[in-house]
């Protein structure tokens, strides 16, 4: 026996090597080749620039090396060529408002750092920001393993824990007392990995003030989804960055109370009723774009409180296990049997101010935010908020680079990604049809790109289904 124990040790041990599963970069990806020519193809560059029709790009290892008009870039030897039908392609997403978690039931948010990455690759985003951490080592280890090559995903700038005063949030969250709290915990998370902060509804001035400050002595920047300080306060304390458009801004709560986050639905119903040409929403965004602070739009989570609109799509509620499943459709089907509400009134004066806001001049980013009650669902939600966009007024064109270019600019990547231009890396999103001026929708993905590795949809889609709020 002890002559026989190696050996069927060692037939063991090549029984095991031989069923292994590829590896996840295998399993999911599509097409991948040291030069690869993707022609025909309906191209928006990420500048705003109008779609160019019957385009080629030319990629080597991993980065653009030629975008020019098809009769005029050839195939080099042994290049992979892709014809794409006439199909739109544009940059992949860099969005700035995005978790690795999911609402599992009301004060509470699964972490689901395995199926959100690949999920975020099936839906075109190739670099996003975490707007606030549920678990904070996750995202940091769950990151370093993608830029290591251990793992599929986008590229990840971690944000700290959510910073929030000491009411409570969720139990998940610290709960910060002073500014010396808010100060210690920039210091902490800075020194482990975090790259940018995000201030949470109940910061009082002091706190946020310290927060700012302590980040930019880092050269890190800040967010903040905002309520008991006002939109036009942080701007003055110099933040970088607000998000969910002006659904957050409680600048127009009648009688608010310095550092005291209003009661109830006050701030939607402030919002419900401030005429959508007041003057001072106006000066308000004119404050914000003289600072430099730029507007994150999330229209996608607000779509979920508002009476009138749809349900998450088929595909993406198939993603959540079951029990995840029925509790949104639970809820939405409760708001819309509630009937028309401010949210839902709400929701079209923020797409003209947000709108409004570009055309003044401002920085306006795109995010999702996984949160709320559930229902937005990344590999689809991504390609929800840019329909709202369209749906808010912006062309193709401009929503692609909201959507893009302007992410990139506010992280500071804008030399490496956001755009399809010679040096930049090959991160793209192809669809299987033109985009239509006329029409909102989206055709279907074919595929995202991301360093030249063109990673399977379908595939994605498709191992994942029912695995959201398990894994």
């Amino acid at each position: 026996m002890k002559t026989l124990l190696p050996s069927l040790l060692a037939l063991f041990a090549g029984a095991a090597l031989a069923q292994a599963p590829a590896s996840d970069t295998e399993r999911y990806t599509l097409f991948h080749a040291p030069v690869t020519l993707l022609r025909n193809a309906q191209l928006f560059d990420g500048t705003g620039s109008a779609p160019r029709e019957h385009m080629s790009v030319l990629i080597r290892d991993g980065r653009i090396a030629s975008v020019a008009p098809d009769a005029e870039l050839k195939a080099p030897a042994g290049a992979l060529v892709k014809d794409l039908a006439g199909g739109a392609l544009m940059p992949g997403f860099v969005l700035l408002h995005e978790h690795l978690f999911y609402p599992t039931e009301r004060g509470s948010y699964g972490a689901f750092f395995q199926s959100f990455p690949l999920l975020y690759l099936a839906g075109g985003v190739t670099t996003l920001r975490t707007a606030g951490s549920m678990s904070p080592y996750a995202d940091l280890n769950t990151w370093k393993d993608i830029r290591d090559g251990k793992a599929p995903g986008p590229d990840i700038d971690v944000t700290a824990p959510f910073l929030n005063g000491i009411q409570a949030f969720v139990a998940q969250v610290p709960r910060l007392a002073s500014a010396d709290d808010a100060v210690r915990q920039v210091g902490y998370w800075a020194d482990v990995g975090a790259t940018s902060y995000k201030g949470y509804m109940h910061l009082t001035r002091e706190q946020l003030a310290a927060i700012v400050q302590a980040a930019h002595d880092r050269k890190a920047k800040v967010t903040a989804h905002l309520c008991a300080v006002t939109y036009a306060e942080a701007t003055a304390m110099g933040i970088d960055n607000l998000e969910h458009g002006f659904f957050a801004s409680s600048d127009f709560v009648e009688g608010k109370q310095p550092d005291a986050c209003p009661n109830g639905d006050a701030v939607p119903r402030s919002l419900d009723a401030l005429a959508v040409d007041d003057p001072r929403m106006a000066a308000l965004q004119r404050r914000m774009i003289d600072a430099k602070v730029a507007l994150t739009s999330t229209l996608t989570i607000f779509e979920t409180f508002s009476y009138g609109r749809p349900m998450a799509p088929a595909g993406a509620l198939d993603l959540l296990m079951p029990q995840l499943r029925e509790q949104y459709v639970a809820r939405y089907t409760a708001i819309q049997r509630g009937g028309p509400n401010a949210y839902g009134r709400v929701l079209p004066k923020n797409m003209v101010w947000e709108k409004r806001f570009v055309e003044a001049g401002g920085l306006l980013v795109a995010g999702t935010d996984p949160t709320g009650y559930g229902g937005v669902v990344p590999g689809y939600s991504s390609l929800r908020q840019f329909e709202l966009l369209r749906e808010a007024g912006f062309d193709a064109a401009a929503a692609v680079k909201v959507m893009t270019a302007n992410g990139a600019t506010y992280l500071g990547r804008e030399a490496d990604v956001g755009r399809v231009a010679p040096g930049l890396r090959a991160d793209l999103v192809a669809f299987a049809a033109p985009l239509d001026a006329a029409k909102p929708t989206l055709p279907e993905v074919a595929w995202t790109m991301k360093a030249g590795r063109a990673w399977d949809r379908a595939r994605i889609l498709s191992v994942w289904k029912g695995q959201v709020g398990l894994r």
